[in-house]
C-alpha cells in the first residue's frame, strides 16, 4: 500500500508517539477491506507503539477506528485515507498517541469546553484538496473532547450511503445524523460555528487591541506580501482575515509562480501564514469587515468595524480581500447549491462518476474543468454566453478532442431544474435563433469568473463599475490612507504572483505615507510599553 519513500517519513512521524494506540478494524471479505488490512498491517510494522485488532463491529466495513490503548473512543475513517488524506491519517495516529497539535491554545481549550454529546459524520473525497481541513478539525475534536465522535467517510467507498443522504459535495459535514456544513472549513470556523457566544468574545478581545501602524484586511498573498513587507520594517502590524490563503485555499495546482516548481493552494495557503507569522504579525482570523470609517483628521486613526461587533483602529489600512467565485444567477443555482450545483470540480467531481454534468463557462477555468471531469463523468456540456470559447487554444483543442464533450456557444444558461432534492437538467437559450433547449443531467459546475469582495465598502471610497477598489500605481485608493492590492482591485491579471507583487507594493506605499505623517502619541501603547519594561 505504501512505498518506501511513504513509509520511512510515516516511520519518522510515529516516534513522536508518546502514549501507545489500538487500530479497531472492521473487515469483511471484501477487497477494499484487503487493501485496507495491508494497510494498517504496514503502519503497527512501523512502530512497537501501534497495534491492531479485528474484533471491530462498527455498521461500516470496511472501517477503523484510531484508539489510546485500552479504549475504544476515537476518530473513525469508513476510507482508505491515501492521497489528500494520508496527512490527516498521520496526524489523528499522532495526536492520539498524545504528540500535541500546532493549533492554538484557545482553540484547544474551545473544543474541550463543548458541553455537548455529539456525531459527526464528514464525507470527503480522497482527490479533494479542500476536504483535508475539514477532516482534520472533526478530528481534532474527537481527540479532545470525549463527547464528540467523528467518522470520517470516502463517498467513493460507499456510494448507496452518499445517494441516500444526497452528498453531492464534499466536504460535507453531518451533526448529529443532520447535514451541517458543507464547503472548506478550518477548525477555528467549526468551534465558532458550535460555540454560539464565540462572536462576542471575539468582539471584546479586537476592541482591547491597541492601535496598530497598518492593519491588513484580507489575508491572501496580497495581504500576506504586505504583512511580510511591513512587519520587516519594525512597526506595529495587524492581519485581520477572514481565511488566512482565501481563495488560494482553492486552488488545485500553483505550477506558474516563481521559484516554486509547483505546489498545491492549501500548501500555498499555510506557507504564507507560517511566514506571516515568522514576523510575529499579529493574526486575527475568522474576521470579516463590515465597513471602513475614515480618520477624523489627517494622519489620524482609521476605524475598521467588524461583522462581530469588533472594532480595529489603526493609522494606516490596506484592504486585500479578494475576490470570490461569481454565480450564474438563474433560478435553481441557489435552490441546488451542494446538490448537484457545484464550483469546484477537482473536489466534487468524482461524486458524480458515470453521470452527465454541464460547465458553465468557456474560459480558461470552465475549459479545464470540462476536460478534468470528462475522465470521470459520463457525459459533459459544456455552455458559453460568448460566441467562441474565450480559453487558450491548447485547452480548447484538447476539449474538442474529447468524445464524451458537447459544446454550446452563443448559449444562456437560462435555469437549473431539479426534482425538490436535487439537479435533474439545465435550460439554455440559443442566442442567435432564440430557441429554448434543455438537457437532462445531474449535476452542473459554475465557472464563470469572479466577483470582488468590496461589498462593505460602497459609499466609502471610489470603486469601478465593476465593484473593483479604484488604484493608482502605487496602490493608492481615494481614501487618505487606505491602501489596496490584489484582485479586489482595478489591477489587471488576477494571479497569485500579480497579488504578491501589488501586496508588497501597497505595504511600501503605506509606510511611506506614515513616514510623512505628524507624530502622534498613543498613550495606551506608551503604557504598555512602559510596564513591559
Amino acid at each position: 500500500m505504501l512505498d518506501a519513500t511513504l513509509k520511512t517519513q510515516l516511520q519518522g512521524y510515529l516516534q513522536n508517539l508518546r502514549a501507545p494506540i489500538r487500530l479497531i478494524a472492521t473487515l469483511d471479505d471484501s477487497d477494499k477491506s484487503a487493501e485496507l488490512r495491508e494497510l494498517l498491517a504496514e503502519i503497527s510494522s512501523l512502530s512497537d507503539k501501534v497495534s491492531v485488532d479485528e474484533s471491530g463491529a462498527d455498521s461500516r466495513s470496511p472501517s477503523f477506528v484510531i484508539a489510546r490503548e485500552g479504549e475504544t473512543h476515537g476518530v473513525r475513517f469508513a476510507a482508505i485515507p491515501l492521497g489528500h488524506e494520508f496527512t490527516s491519517l498521520v496526524l489523528a495516529l499522532l495526536w492520539t498517541g498524545g504528540h500535541p497539535p500546532k493549533v492554538e491554545p484557545d482553540v484547544i481549550d474551545a473544543i474541550k469546553a463543548l458541553d455537548e454529546s455529539m456525531d459527526f459524520e464528514v464525507y470527503m473525497s480522497l482527490s479533494c484538496h479542500n476536504c483535508p481541513d475539514v477532516v482534520q478539525a472533526a478530528t481534532l475534536m474527537a481527540v479532545f473532547n470525549p463527547k464528540i465522535r467523528t467518522v470520517i467517510i470516502d463517498g467513493g467507498m460507499y456510494p448507496a450511503e452518499v445517494e441516500a443522504r444526497q452528498v453531492m459535495a464534499v466536504p460535507m459535514v453531518f451533526k448529529n445524523d443532520t447535514m451541517f456544513t458543507s464547503g472548506h472549513m478550518t477548525v477555528e470556523e467549526l468551534v465558532a460555528k458550535l460555540d454560539v457566544s464565540s462572536a462576542d468574545r471575539e468582539a471584546k478581545k479586537l476592541n482591547q487591541k491597541s492601535a496598530y501602524d497598518m492593519l491588513i484586511v484580507g489575508g491572501g498573498p496580497a495581504g500576506a506580501a504586505a504583512a511580510v513587507y511591513a512587519a520587516r520594517k519594525g512597526i506595529r502590524v495587524g492581519v485581520a482575515a477572514e481565511r488566512f490563503g482565501g481563495q488560494v485555499n482553492d486552488t488545485m495546482a500553483i505550477e506558474n509562480y516563481i521559484s516554486v516548481l509547483a505546489t498545491d493552494g492549501p500548501t500555498f495557503a499555510a506557507a504564507l501564514e507560517a511566514q506571516v507569522r515568522h514576523y510575529e504579525v499579529d493574526i486575527m482570523n475568522l474576521q470579516r469587515a463590515e465597513r471602513i470609517i475614515p480618520a477624523a483628521t489627517p494622519g489620524g486613526l482609521i476605524e475598521v468595524h467588524m461583522e462581530n461587533g469588533g472594532v480595529l483602529k489603526a493609522r494606516s489600512v490596506i484592504v486585500s480581500t479578494g475576490a470570490r467565485w461569481r454565480n450564474v444567477n438563474v433560478p435553481g443555482e441557489a435552490e441546488y447549491k451542494n446538490k448537484g450545483v457545484a464550483y469546484c470540480p477537482h473536489c466534487d467531481g468524482p461524486l458524480f462518476k458515470g453521470k452527465r454534468v454541464a460547465v458553465i463557462g468557456g474560459g480558461n477555468s470552465g475549459v479545464e474543468a470540462a476536460i478534468d471531469l470528462a475522465g470521470i463523468v459520463q457525459h459533459v456540456t459544456l455552455v458559453e454566453f460568448a460566441d467562441a470559447l474565450k480559453a487558450d487554444a491548447v485547452l480548447v483543442n484538447k476539449l474538442k478532442s474529447l468524445a464524451n464533450v458537447t459544446i454550446h456557444v452563443n448559449a444562456q444558461t437560462t435555469e437549473i431544474t431539479g426534482d425538490g432534492q436535487k439537479v435533474n437538467g439545465l435550460g439554455y437559450k440559443d442566442r442567435a435563433s432564440g430557441a429554448d433547449h434543455f438537457v437532462a443531467l445531474e449535476g452542473v459546475f459554475v465557472q464563470i469568473g469572479l466577483v470582488p469582495n468590496t461589498e462593505f465598502l460602497k459609499g466609502t471610497l471610489e470603486l469601478s463599475k465593476y465593484g473593483e477598489i479604484v488604484v493608482d500605481a502605487k496602490c493608492h485608493t481615494s481614501l487618505p490612507g487606505v491602501f489596496a492590492a490584489g484582485d479586489v482591485t482595478t489591477v489587471p491579471y488576477k494571479q497569485i504572483v500579480v497579488a504578491a507583487g501589488e501586496g508588497s507594493k501597497a505595504a511600501l506605499s503605506a509606510f511611506d505615507y506614515l513616514i510623512r505623517q505628524p507624530v502622534v502619541i498613543d498613550v495606551a501603547r506608551e503604557e504598555e510599553v512602559a510596564e513591559a519594561a
